[in-house]
């Protein structure tokens, strides 16, 4: 088999195709042959040494994986040879005291696809089988990955984190991103009225096509009071943000009294300054989102599956050409989901 590895932390880092031999299940695990895997910030965040957490290296990248199972473990029942199915990015350990409750998110054990283990970035990847769901023979896997982890992401965010209740206005940030595309299309599913901010007439375009009524320019320093206006002074409702950093801090100048953003990113920053005075005298929130349930994730592919959300595909490159895709998303040159196929 083939794995693309980071054998380098950098801003690129140093990666390598290499040759390996075949991936042997464990009880309780199977063997996937991968389709497609989605990239993400998180495998950019990994490739440069930026998560707070310790990588061996080498390592696979690579956590929203999509393909066909291909060797089975003992123990394992509900899945066969030749199955299409998806893999949950988020290894919860399924024994703790969240997970008891199915809070899969808060995992005291959690283990990250891609981070802490070898991720998709292969031609086959070994996972447990408690975390792969088998899918339909009609999906496309191609469009199975593109939602796996954004999209269960923004599912996450909009239906667990926070209620996304019909009629209110929902501001989404970033909208050519994973977590911005699919949130436009779950926040209008639900019944908002949903702005987004986009920094180009191409992402201006998707946004709309998305179900966005009205776009913004987040580079520009009026963008607060342009919402401000779009919504007669009101402000928005709920903020789904992932940015981080000056971004974070100039949501709270266009949120409505009792709104809440939700964040589950820092791409631009991790650290912040809020003003507590209108904070707190308008009762806002600020929520932390990471991760999926189990719930999250199912519902995510039951909505690709009755047409409630659509893929948003930018480029699909062969897996040999993983730079490039790293570079293009890297750069901020995509509308939409990057994946690499195997």
């Amino acid at each position: 088999m083939v794995q693309f590895q980071l054998i380098e932390h950098g801003r690129p880092g140093v990666w390598e195709l290499v040759e390996k031999p075949l991936l042997q299940p464990d009880a309780g695990e199977v063997v996937i042959r991968v389709r497609y895997c989605g990239l993400n910030h998180l495998d950019l965040w990994m490739e440069a040494g930026a998560l707070p957490v310790s990588i061996q290296l080498p390592r696979v990248g690579g956590g929203e994986v999509s393909g066909h199972v291909i060797r089975c473990g003992p123990d394992v029942d509900h899945l066969k040879p030749g199955m299409p199915v998806a893999v949950q990015s988020n290894q919860y350990c399924g024994e703790c005291d969240f997970c008891r409750v199915g809070d899969h998110s808060q995992c005291l054990n959690s283990r990250l696809l891609g981070v802490h283990r070898d991720g998709g970035f292969a031609s086959e990847i070994c996972v447990p089988s408690r975390l792969v769901h088998p899918l339909p023979d009609s999906l496309d896997l191609a469009h199975a990955a593109s939602v796996l982890l954004a999209g269960s992401t923004a599912m996450h965010m909009l239906t667990d984190r926070v209620k996304v209740r019909e009629g209110q206005w929902v501001l989404v940030m970033g909208a050519n991103s994973g977590v911005g595309s699919y949130a436009i299309q779950i926040a209008c599913s639900l019944g908002a009225k949903v702005i987004a901010t986009a920094s180009s007439p191409e992402k201006e375009s998707l946004a709309r096509r998305l179900g966005a009524t009205h776009v913004v320019n987040h580079r520009n320093d009026s963008w607060p009071a342009e919402v401000r206006r779009i919504t007669s002074k009101k402000g928005v409702d709920i903020i789904v943000e992932h940015i981080g950093g000056s971004i974070l801090e100039s949501c709270f100048h266009c949120l409505a009294r009792g709104g809440t953003v939700v964040t589950c990113g820092a791409t631009a920053g991790k650290d912040i300054h809020l003003n507590l005075w209108p904070f707190f005298v308008k009762e806002q929130r600020l929520t932390g989102s990471y991760g999926r349930t189990r719930e999250d994730f199912l519902r995510t592919i039951d909505w690709l599956l009755e047409g409630r959300i659509r893929p948003v595909i930018d480029s699909i490159f062969p897996l040999e050409d993983a730079m490039a895709a790293m570079a293009k998303l890297r750069d901020g040159r995509v509308l939409g989901k990057v994946l690499v196929a195997p």
